[in-house]
């Protein structure tokens, strides 16, 4: 019969090597609260990190792609964990969740996390794509998922949020107008651009 329903869809999400099984990304998620009448140290809530130590995080991994290398499906049931992962060239990306969860649900997010870094490294994601732009790779999983709760599977979306132009420098400050209709233009311009941008949906 299945657990409770869970926001907490996602345990970890890992990017590991192909070539020598080591770790290129990973995070483990766990609710920032537990749910009333946990044990401290529980790992058996919906959402909660089954590896809570890094060592158990890498047997974990190692028993994982030694199991995944040779597949030709997609979704596994592993250390009782729903895992679906996709190889791009010479790295493997992972989902993991419960056994109760959605597969079709985690599917999703890895296709997104695929497709996302597919746009952002122009279709060439590979390990030294990753490790050269890991700030990029973490930026984009944190838009996809945030304490394991499942936010944005738009790979187009999570690419735009994740390679934005950074912004003009600051005006010097010689330029700035200090008196109250300068402050009033800024307050008006300040709020005509948080409109903008809440319509277009950020």
């Amino acid at each position: 019969m299945p657990g409770p329903l869970s926001l907490f869809a996602v345990n970890a999400v890992l990017i590991l090597s192909t070539d020598d099984h080591s770790r290129i990304f990973a995070k483990y998620y766990s609710p920032p609260h537990p749910p009333a009448g946990a044990a401290p140290n529980a790992t058996d809530y919906p959402g909660a990190n089954p590896y809570p130590t890094v060592k158990e995080q890498k047997a974990f991994e190692k028993g994982l792609i030694e199991k995944t290398n040779k597949q030709t499906s997609d979704i596994i049931l592993y250390d009782n964990r729903v895992v679906v992962f996709k190889m791009e060239n010479d790295v493997m990306l992972y989902v993991v969740g419960s056994s109760e969860e959605n597969e079709v649900l985690l599917y999703n997010v890895v296709l997104a996390l695929r497709d996302a870094l597919g746009i952002l490294f122009k279709g060439g994601t590979d390990k030294r794509s990753i490790v050269e732009n890991y700030d990029l790779v973490a930026l984009a999983i944190d838009e996809i998922i945030d304490d394991g709760i499942i936010l944005e599977t738009d790979p187009v979306m999570i690419a735009s949020r994740v390679s934005r132009a950074p912004a003009p420098d600051v005006p010097n400050m010689k330029n700035i107008d200090l008196s109250e209709q300068g402050l009033l233009n800024a307050w008006e311009f300040g709020k005509r651009r948080l409109a903008e941008g809440l319509r277009q949906g950020l």
